[in-house]
């Protein structure tokens, strides 16, 4: 499908990815970004969830403040996507959130998976937003902020033992604040070990990490 355009409850719209499966959709998933916008990678996940039988679109959260935006992972890369996180706000980018839940409703039931920053709003979605029938989230470090909010849905976590920017106290409190969440650490592996543009990329934790992902939307989507 490629590019399309979403309209929030505000009325705010932006862009997005979408990506349909060839066959009949099992539901539907929102995949929310990193700091760096709807790029490469992001767009290969949403290909990928496709592939396996799920009508993806990745909002572009970062419309409200810098329409789109995209970048790698260039050292200067990632100072100017962090740069934009101040003006970052969780409750207007989970007003982006819903309009693609709704985006891919018509496909059954819809599941949301995020990665780094995206991994948090996932989080959010998951315990402010209804309509969502899983969340998966990668290494987010702003899910300890909300870790003691009730989820709505089923929720699995992903972290690397190794991610000097998410710490074990931080991860080990979200584990202990959310006990019926999924919860796994991968060895060796550091912050945004699955993305695989990325120096931090982990092959056999991107695997595995993946392959529970992909069976954790089966159980609880479709």
């Amino acid at each position: 499908m490629g590019q399309m355009e979403l309209t929030a409850r505000d009325g705010h719209r932006l862009g997005a990815y979408a990506a349909a499966p060839a066959g009949n959709p099992r539901g539907g998933i929102v995949v929310v970004q990193e700091i760096f916008g709807v790029n490469a990678h992001i767009r290969s996940i949403c290909d990928r969830l496709a592939a396996a039988g799920y009508p993806a679109v990745a909002p572009a959260i970062f419309d409200r403040f810098e329409r789109d935006f995209e970048t790698g992972y260039a050292p200067a890369d990632i100072e100017r996507a962090k740069g934009l996180m101040p003006s970052f706000q969780m409750d207007a980018c989970l007003l982006d959130v819903a309009a693609a839940r709704d985006a891919v409703a018509s496909a059954g039931k819809v599941g949301i998976v995020g990665f780094c920053l995206g991994g948090s709003v996932a989080f959010a979605a998951a315990t402010r937003l209804d309509g969502f029938a899983a969340a998966s989230c990668f290494y987010g470090g702003m899910i300890q902020k909300f870790a003691g909010e009730r989820a709505r849905c089923p929720v699995q976590l992903h972290y690397g033992a190794d991610d000097a920017s998410i710490p074990p106290e931080n991860y080990l409190d979200v584990n202990a604040r959310q006990p019926d969440a999924e919860f796994h650490v991968y060895e060796g592996a550091g912050h945004g070990f699955n993305c695989d543009q990325r120096q931090s990329y982990e092959p056999a934790s991107a695997a595995l990490a993946w392959r529970r992902t992909l069976d954790f939307l089966a159980r609880h989507v479709g």
